[in-house]
Order: C-alpha cells, then structure tokens, then sequence
C-alpha cells in the first residue's frame, strides 16, 4: 500500500482548485511569563516575537499551494491594516490567485493567539459575521462561475463569517455540477440544507454532532452513524469525518465505510490541521485517486500537521518521508495489504508451499490463542492471519471493543514465530479475502461445523482442505475483558 501512496505523491502537483470561503488573518504572538502581575491574579505575558499567516480559507489554499498545486481564492477583504497584510500574504504564496472582494465597510476577520511554551494561553477575535448584500454575493458568483472553467475540483471552506451564504453556496454548488467539478465543502453550524447536492462534506467530531443532534460520537462507528444520516439527508456523495486522534472516517451514500487510524505522532497544535486534510483530500480528488488512496493520503497529511505548531502546511516531501517512515514501522510487523498479502502468497506457491489462513480479533492474546495457532501453523507451510479491524469488532462485537487496537494487535501477532503473514479486513467476515488469496488450508475453532466456516465452500472448490482444531477450555477474550470489568467495579 505504502508504494502505491508513494507513486500517488507526485500526482497532487499542478492541479488547481477553486476555494472559496471565510478568509482571515491568523497572528500569533510568542513570550514568556514567568510572574504574576500585582494588580490582579493573572500572567504577565512577556511578548518576544509575533508572526501573521493567512487563516481560513486562506490557509487551506496555503496547504494547497505548499502541495504542489494551484489555487485560486475567492474571499472577502476590508479596507483595513488585516485586509492589507492578507493580500501581501496571498500574493506571496506561489501558484495562488486572487480574487478576492474588497469592501470597505467590512473588517477583515483577525483571529490572534497568545503563546508561550508551545502552548495557547489566549485567543481574541475581531470579526463580523453580518450578511452580505444582494450585490456582493452577485459579484462573489461572478468570479466563481468564470474561475470554474479552468478547475479540477471546488472547496467551501465555511467559517461562518458570512461570505458562505446559503445563495453563494447552492448555487456554486450547482454550477460546479453543471460542470462535472467536485464539490467538497468544509461545514460550519448545525443547518447543512445549503451544502445540499455538494460531493463530499468533511465535519469535525464536534460538528458532526451538532448537524445530526447525536448524543455523542465518540467511536467510528458513532461516526458513521451520523454521516449516513446526512447523506440522505442532504442529498451528499460522501462524508469525510475529521476525528482526531481516532483519524479519519469516509462513509460514502453507497457502500461500506473506510476507516484510517491516525499514525502516532507527536501532537503539539491542531490548529488548521481540517484545513491541510480537506486541501490533500481536494489534490487527491482532481488527481482521480481511488478515494480509500485519498483518504490515506489526507490521513497522513493531518497527522504530520499537527506535529507543527500554529497553523502550518506540509510539503510533498514530508508526506513521502512519513509514509516510507510508516512502511519501515510495519515491516517489522509482517502487516501487508490485501494487495500486497497477494502478491507474496502467489510468490509462495511458486515455491511450492502450503498456505493456511485463519482468523479472529486477537483483542487480547491468550493461551487458547497460542495453541489455536500453533495447530493451525502445524497444518500449513506459511500461516496467513486475517485480523478483523477495529471497525468490523466494533460491528460485531459492541462499541467498546476491541479493548486494543488494530495496529497494537496486529504488532503483537506480527512478533510470534507461528504467524507469517498478516492482514487486516474491515468485512464482517474473510470471505473477499478468502477468495483473493486462496489459501489450500482454512483453519477455525472446532466450534463450528464445516458448513458454519465461512469460505469453506470456495476452498474445497478449489481443492483446498478444511482444518478445525480444538479449543483451550477456559479461554476467551470476552470472559478475560468482564473479568477485568468486575475487578475494576469492585476496587472502585
């Protein structure tokens, strides 16, 4: 997989996307406090250093342009020292156009933040977030109808500072599909009726929540719970669902949901990281990616970002260290894609060998699992493990599974002698990959029955054999997980 991403990279560049949305100036101002002040019991900040970027809209085109493509901005600017300061940061940025509106009775949105030692200590904004008039958003759609000509692909970035009217926003919308242009828009609020008929919307966590009145979203399932109620709702393509730490979730109209962890870097600012997300996801898109290849891209994208401190871009360069970094780190744990577990399966049975497939959730590894193992590697010449992903134990087994996730189970099966090859799946069942790397051996608990085995039917087709070895009375998972359950209710 990490090879086809690495091929992917150089795709992103020169192709130019048309954002249009909230434009602002981002400050931020670095010190130190080291005392109270005596007049009242709060910090003095000590200021040592200030630095303006464009924010907004403006960052996402940042994040565009820092790619390897092209942008062109449709915004809105006031008459004043932050209008002026934008347009010099704008015009500073390679491969961006302008086109943004100047009014002079509107102040430019200015957000600034106080730093000191990496971390927030204050924010303050200056902004309006009145309506537009009737003539403004003419001219706005004016310039985005003549810009749609030469794009590959749209973004809305919505702050809700007033330039994404409900006007402004249908009817780019429907221009851009008049056009064949995809449409992403980044939502704000909890109304999304004027992102109606748009390809792709990519709330955050909390937004999500807001649009869909959910309780909580705290699992990916939660996740894609919710998108699915506003694809239908709003007439959408696909929800790309920003969640943090947990990555990144896209749940197209039709079909399954494709999760992608976040890789575990260190997080020092999320500040803008939606941004570069939606801006790679908008590249790959105009790059006619497949969107699982997208979505891996705009994952890594958003992991490396928030390693940054204010609001950042990454470069091409950066992002094909990090995926090469991540190839090396799951070398080490025989984890391969389905492609991949393919190719090496078909280089096996040119040797001659005997391959086996298993699987399971391994949540937590037992020694009823080791002996399952062991049987099952006893029965073939290399032992293919199909690992379920957080996403299908999620399905199957209740939110609150796995107790570990996919990449920490699948680094401990990949340090066992009895395991050769590991793949994880998002099915609720191996049958597609089954069928893709048609093992001579399936291997299951003699809990079932052969006619229970899931691909039995397919390898028995295919001269294949069917091996059900016994189980370790006393060993399970789930008994292992209400154990530690109770014990924890009854210390606490």
């Amino acid at each position: 997989m990490e090879t086809e991403l690495l091929n992917h990279i150089p795709k992103l560049k020169n192709k130019r996307v048309l954002v249009l949305g909230d434009v602002m100036l981002d400050r931020f101002i670095y010190g130190a406090v080291d005392r109270i002040s005596p007049e009242a019991p709060i910090p003095v900040f000590k200021i040592q250093r200030e630095q303006m970027v464009l924010g907004g809209a403006g960052n996402v085109v940042r994040n565009i342009c820092a790619l390897g493509g092209q942008a062109d901005l449709i915004g809105v600017l006031g008459q004043d020292q932050a209008g002026y300061d934008c347009s010099k940061l704008l015009s500073d940025v390679p491969d961006a156009v302008s086109l943004m509106l100047t009014l002079p009775e509107r102040p430019t949105t200015r957000k600034t933040r106080y730093i000191s030692s990496g971390q927030q200590m204050l924010r303050t904004d200056q902004e309006t977030t009145e309506a537009l008039t009737r003539d403004d958003e003419e001219q706005i759609l004016s310039r985005a109808a003549t810009a749609l000509n030469d794009v590959d692909v749209v973004i809305v970035s919505d702050y809700a500072k007033g330039v994404c009217s409900p006007r402004i926003v249908a009817e780019t919308i429907r221009m851009a599909r008049e056009k064949n242009k995809p449409v992403l828009v980044d939502p704000k609020g909890r109304d999304y009726t004027r992102y109606r008929g748009a390809t792709m919307l990519t709330p955050n966590r909390k937004e999500l929540q807001e649009a869909t009145h959910a309780d909580a979203i705290k699992t990916v399932i939660d996740a894609e719970m919710a998108a699915r109620v506003l694809l239908t709702a709003y007439n959408i393509d696909y929800v790309l669902a920003k969640m943090g730490g947990d990555g990144i979730c896209l749940v197209p109209r039709d079909g399954k949901a494709t999760h992608v962890r976040a890789s575990t870097r260190e997080v020092f600012d999320v500040t803008g990281a939606g941004d570069t997300v939606v801006a790679t996801m908008a590249l790959a898109m105009a790059a006619k990616l497949s969107l699982h290849d997208a979505t891996a891209l705009a994952n890594t994208a958003g992991s490396l970002v928030v390693g940054k401190l204010g609001t950042a871009t990454i470069t091409l360069d950066e992002m094909a260290n990090a995926i090469q970094k991540d190839a090396a780190i799951r070398t080490n744990t025989k984890l391969m894609d389905k492609n991949e577990a393919q190719q090496q399966c078909e280089r096996w049975r040119k040797q001659g060998m005997k391959i086996g497939l298993t699987n399971g959730c391994f949540d937590i590894l037992h020694a009823g699992h080791i002996a399952s193992l062991r049987q099952a590697r006893a029965a073939c010449d290399k032992l293919v493990l199909a690992l379920n992903s957080d996403l299908s134990i999620k399905r199957l087994k209740g939110p609150e599974r796995p107790v570990q996730s996919e990449d920490v189970r699948a680094e401990v099966l990949g340090a066992l002698s009895l395991v050769d090859l590991i793949v994880i799946f998002d099915d609720d069942t191996p049958l597609e990959l089954i069928k893709t790397l048609r093992p001579q051996v399936l291997i299951k608990g003699a809990d079932y029955t052969p006619e229970q085995v899931v691909g039995w039917p397919d390898v028995k087709s295919w001269g294949g054999e069917l091996v059900l070895v016994p189980l370790v009375q006393g060993q399970s998972t789930t008994r292992t997980v209400e154990k530690l359950r109770n014990k924890g209710s009854a210390t606490g």
